[in-house]
C-alpha cells in the first residue's frame, strides 16, 4: 500500500487489518524539483487530415442546408428528427490500422442527440454523445480512434433517438496520431469494462502489465525518452501509470506545471504504443472529497485534450483512507460525470476503502462494494498489495472480488507495505499467478531510483540518464519484475 513517498524515509502505516494507522511526516527539505522529462520522443510523420464534407456523403432522411453560418464546404446536413436517419461517408485509408475520425457538428438545443458510429457495418461507438453546443452557429468536434482496412471504408453516423442527429458539417480522417504497429495499444484499441473483465476492441478479456512512475514532483527525471523506450521495447510493458501526487509538494503547488507534465507523458507513451493510467495520487488527506474541486479541474482538461485517444485509463483516487465506502462512492459519482462530458469511452478506475485494499486493511472486504456499487458504467475498482505485508487474507479477497467485480491492481510491490525491506518473490508470484488466471491487469510500484528496495533502478541511475536497458542498473526487485513483464502477452483479436 502507499505511504508518503518522498525521497526521504517517512513514518509508515501498518498494513494489517484493523490496525492500519497512518503516521506521515514531510521531510524538512524536499529534493529540488527535477526538470521536466525529455519529450523529444519519436513521433509518426505528421500527415494532414483528409476532410470529407457531409453534403457530399450518402444521406438518408436528412437535407443539405446552409442557413447557419460557420460551416465548411458548401453546407451541412440537417438530420430529420427521426431514429435511423444517417450520413454515410466513403473514406480512403492509405494503410490498415488505427485512424482518428473527427465529426464536426452543431447542436442548438439543450438535449443530447446521440449517434451510433459504424465502420464497415460494425458499430464501434454506440450512442456517442453529441451534446448541445449553445447555438446552431456554434460548431464543435467529437473524435474517436478506430481501426480501418487499407483502401475504401464506410463510416456511418446514425441517429439513435427520435430527435435525430445534430447538424453535421464534415468528417475528417487522420492516420498520423493513433498508436501504430503491433504495440499493445494498437492491437487492443479502445478498452472497455465488460462484465468483470477489461476487454479490448474485439470484446476479448485482456491483462495489461506494466509499471507505475514514482511521484512526478520527485522523480520526473526517471521518465525520459530513453527510459520510456526501454519500458516499451526492452521490458515489453503494456502500460505506464503516471502518478501525479495532489499534496506532498505535488499538483496543488503548481497545477499548470503538473498538468502539462501529464500531457507530455501521455503523448510520449502514446508514441510508443503504451496504455497510460492517469493517476490522481491523492493520499493525505485520505478523503477524496478534499480534492474534488481540483480533480474536476484536472480531469476536465485531461479528458478534453486526450479523450479521443484509445490508450487511456483514468484513476480518480489513488488510495482513499480513513473514510467510509459511501464517502468514496459519493466522490466517484460526482467526478465521473465531469469526465464523461468530454470522454464517454475511457474506463475509469475507482479507488477502494483502506488504501485501495477493498476494505481489508480496515477489517472489511469486497461485499461493501457489491452491496452498493458506484452508479456508473465502464468502471473498475482498484486493489493494492505489498507481498511481504499482505498475505493470504488479502490474496483470498482479491480472488473473490475478481469473480464479482472488475478489478485492476494499479499498484503492488514485492516488499512490505512501505515499499522497502526484503523481497518476498514467492508470495508475489502467488498473486501474479492468480491475476494471470483471472485476467486481472496490474502495475508495479515503482519506475524510479528511490533508495527503497521497491524502486527498480539503483540510486543515481536517473540523474546519470541511464543506462536504461538490460539488468545491470536494476535492483533485485527490478530484475524480477522486468522478467515478469517481458513474458509474451496473449491479446486475442478474434
Amino acid at each position: 500500500m502507499s505511504w508518503l513517498r518522498s525521497s526521504h524515509p517517512a513514518l509508515h502505516r501498518a498494513g494489517t487489518a484493523g490496525a492500519a494507522t497512518l503516521a506521515l511526516a514531510l521531510a524538512a527539505a524536499l529534493p529540488a524539483t527535477a526538470a521536466a522529462p525529455d519529450d523529444r520522443a519519436p513521433t509518426p510523420t505528421p500527415r494532414a487530415a483528409t476532410v470529407y464534407e457531409a453534403e457530399s456523403a450518402t444521406i438518408s432522411r436528412g437535407a443539405v442546408e446552409s442557413n447557419h453560418a460557420g460551416f465548411t464546404g458548401g453546407g451541412f446536413v440537417n438530420y430529420e428528427n427521426a431514429q435511423g436517419s444517417y450520413v454515410q461517408w466513403s473514406v480512403n485509408a492509405p494503410q490498415a490500422g488505427p485512424a482518428a475520425l473527427t465529426l464536426r457538428f452543431a447542436n442548438g438545443t439543450t438535449t443530447d442527440r446521440p449517434l451510433d458510429i459504424a465502420v464497415n457495418g460494425a458499430v464501434v461507438s454506440a450512442g456517442r454523445a453529441f451534446p448541445g453546443t449553445g447555438a446552431w452557429t456554434t460548431w464543435s468536434t467529437s473524435t474517436l480512434t478506430v481501426n480501418l482496412k487499407a483502401g475504401v471504408n464506410t463510416i456511418r453516423a446514425t441517429a439513435t433517438t427520435s430527435g435525430g442527429g445534430p447538424n453535421v458539417d464534415h468528417l475528417s480522417l487522420d492516420t498520423s496520431g493513433a498508436p501504430v504497429g503491433d504495440t499493445p495499444a494498437a492491437v487492443n484499441g479502445q478498452l472497455r469494462v465488460c462484465g468483470t473483465k477489461l476487454c479490448n476492441q474485439y470484446g476479448k478479456p485482456v491483462q495489461l502489465r506494466g509499471m507505475s512512475s514514482h511521484g512526478t514532483q520527485w522523480y520526473s527525471q526517471c521518465l525520459t525518452s530513453g527510459s520510456l523506450d526501454a519500458l516499451a521495447k526492452d521490458w515489453n510493458a503494456d502500460v505506464l501509470r503516471v502518478s501525479t501526487y495532489v499534496q506532498e509538494g505535488g499538483y496543488e503547488t503548481d497545477p499548470r506545471r503538473f498538468t502539462d507534465l501529464v500531457h507530455s507523458l501521455i503523448e510520449q507513451a502514446t508514441a510508443r504504443g503504451l496504455y497510460v493510467i492517469v493517476d490522481w495520487h491523492q493520499l493525505t488527506p485520505g478523503d477524496p472529497h478534499h480534492n474534488l474541486s481540483r480533480a474536476r479541474t484536472f480531469f476536465t482538461e485531461i479528458a478534453q485534450r486526450h479523450g479521443s485517444k484509445t490508450n487511456l485509463l483514468y484513476e480518480i483516487a489513488n488510495e482513499p483512507n480513513g473514510v467510509s465506502w459511501s464517502r468514496i462512492k459519493s466522490y466517484a459519482e460526482q467526478l465521473i460525470p465531469v469526465i464523461r462530458q468530454h470522454d464517454p469511452e475511457t474506463p475509469v478506475l475507482v479507488g477502494t476503502r483502506a488504501w485501495s485494499s477493498l476494505g481489508v486493511s480496515d477489517g472489511s472486504n469486497e461485499n461493501e462494494i457489491t452491496a452498493s456499487p458506484v452508479d456508473a458504467a465502464n468502471i473498475a475498482y482498484t486493489f493494492h498489495f505489498y507481498a511481504s505485508s499482505h498475505r493470504d487474507e488479502y490474496l483470498a479477497t482479491l480472488s473473490r472480488a475478481a469473480d464479482k467485480l472488475p478489478v485492476f491492481v494499479t499498484e503492488f510491490g514485492t516488499q512490505n507495505s512501505a515499499g522497502e525491506g526484503a523481497n518476498d518473490f514467492t508470495m508475489a508470484k502467488r498473486y501474479l499467478d492468480l491475476m494471470a488466471a483471472k485476467k486481472i491487469s496490474w502495475v508495479n510500484w515503482n519506475f524510479s531510483d528511490d533508495e527503497r528496495s521497491g524502486a527498480v533502478f539503483k540510486p543515481g541511475t536517473c540523474n546519470a540518464n541511464g543506462p536504461w536497458t538490460g539488468t545491470a542498473q536494476l535492483k533485485q526487485a527490478g530484475v524480477w519484475i522486468r522478467d515478469q513483464i517481458r513474458t509474451p502477452d496473449d491479446f486475442p483479436t478474434s
